[in-house]
């Protein structure tokens, strides 16, 4: 039924009902209306405006829950659709706004994977230079600086030597800005190996304590699939040094009868009501690359655990 002979029937069935009771009821109106004859009257109108509001409001029920949806809906959340209530112009309005959304979320994973495909190969040539311009520069200057340093005067090799602590210094940092952009470990000894570099030179840098459990019989992953695990626990790290307040971490990648999944759990401040940030939205892009799920809940010493659940290759959708 179309939403025009919806709505027309509820009305039809109202304003039935009230001329019934005006033909079968004891009630007369007087010239000039008696004051028990208004009141009827009015109380009559009130129940018919009463019972009309009441069969809209079940009729319509659809579209506030239509309504409801596009204002909630979010595309990093997929698998949101409203229940199709049987046939009709209703009916057929939420199951096209249901197709619609297949088709936005479709077309925001082939972006997002676009997007983050281009990020990656960006992230690989920042490095490669970073690595071999930067790097081989300051290695130069700092082997220019040691043979200066090994023939200048006495009052000026103190300097000299300061000079090589400091590029020296700034070359582990190129270093390691490097390794950043572009996990080689993750490439040549495996998403185990790159989470433990990963925490290692992350708890050097910051000092927060990082406790990882990462099991080691993962069932086998693609390249990809890696590269989002490893992606997500990079962020996950870098939320909990910068935003929580946190002075513990723990990094956990288990094998479960699904597939994989990895948290990071921090014990700093907690997610609170603030809105997801750029780092948050980044990770549900990537979770949605690898066909994974992303949760974000309360830790248990009341700070943030960031959970990813990544299915087996033979469970994705």
């Amino acid at each position: 039924m179309s939403l025009f002979w919806r709505i027309f029937g509820l009305n039809a069935l109202v304003l039935g009902a009230a001329t019934a009771l005006l033909l079968w009821a004891p009630v007369t109106v007087s010239v000039p209306v008696l004051l028990t004859e208004a009141v009827i009257l009015v109380a009559g109108l009130g129940v018919m405006l009463v019972a009309n509001a009441a069969l809209l409001r079940v009729g319509l029920a659809p579209l506030e829950r239509l309504t409801r949806e596009m204002t909630t809906v979010d595309l990093l959340r997929p698998g949101q659709r409203l229940p199709v209530p049987g046939n009709g112009g209703v009916a057929e309005l939420i199951r096209t706004f249901n197709d619609m959304l297949d088709r936005l979320e479709a077309e925001r994973a082939t972006s997002s994977a676009r997007a983050l495909s281009a990020q990656e190969a960006e992230r690989r040539r920042v490095a490669q230079e970073l690595h071999d311009e930067v790097g081989q520069s300051m290695t130069a200057v700092l082997l220019g600086l040691k043979r200066v340093a090994d023939r200048a005067p006495e009052p000026l090799r103190a300097e000299l030597h300061h000079a090589q602590e400091i590029t020296r210094s700034s070359l582990d940092e190129v270093r390691r800005l490097a390794r950043r952009l572009r996990p080689g470990v993750l490439e040549d000894l495996g998403l185990v190996s790159a989470l433990t570099s990963l925490a290692d030179d992350f708890a050097t840098h910051t000092g927060l304590v990082v406790r990882r459990r990462l099991a080691p019989d993962l069932p086998p992953l693609d390249r990809q699939t890696e590269l989002v695990l490893y992606r997500v626990a990079q962020e996950g790290l870098t939320n909990a040094a910068r935003h929580a307040e946190a002075t513990r971490v723990d990094l956990v990648l288990r094998r479960t009868p699904g597939g994989v999944v990895l948290s990071v759990e921090d014990d700093g401040r907690g997610v609170g009501v603030a809105r997801e940030g750029a780092g948050v939205r980044g990770m549900r892009e990537r979770a949605l690359l690898a066909g994974a799920t992303l949760d974000l809940s309360p830790g248990r010493d009341g700070g943030t655990r960031v959970s990813l659940s990544v299915p087996a290759a033979g469970r994705r959708a």
